[in-house]
């Protein structure tokens, strides 16, 4: 095996590339053959819960929207960790990380990981090794060649397929220097204050030269339309996934989406800036550059507010363009759609922006449904969890299992909606491991009413009402009031550490023995 994996990464870095040696294991005849569905996963970075217009946000995504009268949308999606790559692994293997091994970014600063190891060979390999023509267009960050050495027979867009595995951590110098002259600008004199980027801070948002066709959205739908065309002519199942970088940070959109939205007609929400009392000390550190807002205006969070809507409204228009060409090539009918992001994204809520070692809703909720053309349309509220996802394509397309799931099949919620009686607790468990090489192995239980997050790298741990105070300001963890919901809230964490087998379960134990008697 180490030989074959080898000479197939040789195969890809040098160029001679071979569908056959990409393979994980050819298909068995038997599950190759019988009805199949088509799938296609359509996955955004960094995007909120809250924007789309069916959700009564302030962006029109007439596409998204169309979409999701077709789909079964999970209203209370949660991710399994606020960070990029442990979220996807999460999601590609329905298993935590400390199974699979990926609990933290890779590649990047800090990081102590370069990739998913390819014994977990999640949803790509095993629709290969179920006959399945596999497809996949733009971000993967789950390591070099990862998408190709789990078999894939089209890929487009992939940042990571040029890179090899002795390339060095992407760290942000350039960046650091940018971030220094927003702050010298912003402590100096009226008079004296430098002009940056035409006035754009251009790690937070930036209008880009061109148009919609000149940018790596477009170029990412361009692929995956040729990709459906290509899969509109396989004999195979298909099985196919679109990822887009957008919408995160920084929010860099051409016109018209740059100044699409007035920043003078939009409002900060009300955790904006809240001063952060009680809470882990951890939130305070800036662990990117960028993450030091001090400088940043009212002025201007509202202007970055305003490209990440642009950012948004152009994501509609990719979507509609991907989903008109499903309709050209015949497919769209019966194609099950996977609309999803990887998780939120701060924006001043609680003084905070892009992502970090915390679990306020902004970054744990991510958008969800399922289209899935044999089951009636609707609206799911009982909280689910990106592990899900894979246990529910599996079911759907045959797949042979690969081991412990942790995340279970929403097929009984998109049969028969929140009514269903399948056993699930209406709790999610979130984790924040790692952030780029630092450790804080974060807990966090989510009820519809309490939120507990376990900090066990810190002296402070969370609870907060969700229905008196959804903006999560007050940190209830030490009023007496709350002694029995927190008592509660720490049971159900305690049960959810058992079922997964988590490393952290004695540890637990003991900083809240009190709580457990």
């Amino acid at each position: 095996m180490k030989k074959l994996i080898a000479g197939t990464l040789a195969s890809v870095v040098f160029g001679v590339t071979s569908v056959a040696a990409l393979a994980a294991t050819p298909p068995k005849p038997e599950q190759a053959t019988g009805e199949r569905e088509n799938v296609l996963i359509l996955m955004f970075d960094d995007m909120r819960f809250d924007t789309f217009s069916y959700r009564d946000g302030p962006v029109s995504t007439p596409n998204i929207d169309t979409l999701a009268e077709e789909s079964v949308r999970f209203d209370n999606a949660m991710t399994t960790t606020g960070l990029c790559s442990p979220s996807r692994a999460a999601m590609f293997t329905g298993r935590w990380g400390h199974r699979t091994g990926l609990d933290d970014n890779v590649g990047l600063y800090h990081s102590r990981l370069s990739e998913l190891d390819l014994s977990e060979g999640g949803l790509l390999a095993r629709a290969k090794d179920a006959g399945y023509f596999v497809g996949y267009v733009g971000k993967w960050h789950l390591g070099p060649q990862g998408v190709r050495l789990r078999g894939a027979d089209y890929t487009a867009e992939i940042k990571e397929a040029e890179w090899s595995r002795g390339m060095r951590q992407l760290t942000p110098y350039g960046i650091q220097k940018n971030i220094a002259k927003y702050k010298a600008a912003a402590n100096a004199p009226e008079d004296q204050k430098a002009e940056y980027f035409n006035g754009e801070k251009v790690e937070y948002f930036q209008t880009l030269s061109g148009t919609y066709e000149d940018t790596g959205t477009y170029k990412k739908v361009k692929a995956g339309q040729d990709l459906l065309r290509k899969a509109a002519k396989e004999q195979r199942p298909f099985f196919g996934i679109i990822s887009f970088d957008q919408p995160h940070p920084p929010y860099r959109v051409p016109e018209p989406y740059a100044s699409m939205f007035d920043p003078s007609k939009l409002e900060l929400p009300a955790n904006h800036l809240t001063e952060r009392v009680n809470k882990p000390m951890s939130q305070d550190d800036p662990f990117w550059p960028w993450h030091d807002v001090s400088h940043l205006s009212d002025e201007e969070w509202l202007k970055m507010r305003a490209y990440y809507y642009g950012a948004m409204a152009m994501i509609d228009r990719a979507v509609g363009e991907i989903l008109e060409t499903a309709k050209e090539t015949g497919i769209y009918d019966d194609l099950h759609i996977v609309f999803v992001g990887d998780q939120g994204s701060m924006l001043g809520e609680h003084g905070l922006y892009d992502k970090g070692p915390y679990a306020y809703d902004e970054l744990m909720r991510m958008p969800l449904m399922i289209r899935n053309p044999g089951v009636k349309p609707k609206s799911v509220t009982r909280q689910v969890s990106m592990l899900d996802i894979a246990p529910t394509l599996a079911e759907i397309m045959h797949l042979p299992e690969d081991g412990v799931q942790d995340g279970r099949s929403l097929s009984q919620l998109m049969a028969k909606g929140d009514i269903a009686d399948n056993g699930r607790k209406d709790t999610a468990l979130y984790a924040y491991e790692w952030y780029n090489g630092g450790w804080f192995g974060i807990r966090a239980l989510r009820t519809p009413e309490m939120k507990f997050v376990w900090n066990p790298g810190d002296a402070r741990d969370e609870l907060y009402d969700l229905r008196k105070d959804p903006i999560e300001v007050n940190n209830q963890f030490n009023n007496p009031e709350y002694r029995e919901q927190l008592v509660v809230m720490a049971q159900l964490m305690r049960e959810e550490l058992v079922k997964t087998e988590d490393p952290l379960l004695a540890r637990f134990d003991l900083q809240l023995a009190d709580l457990l008697k």
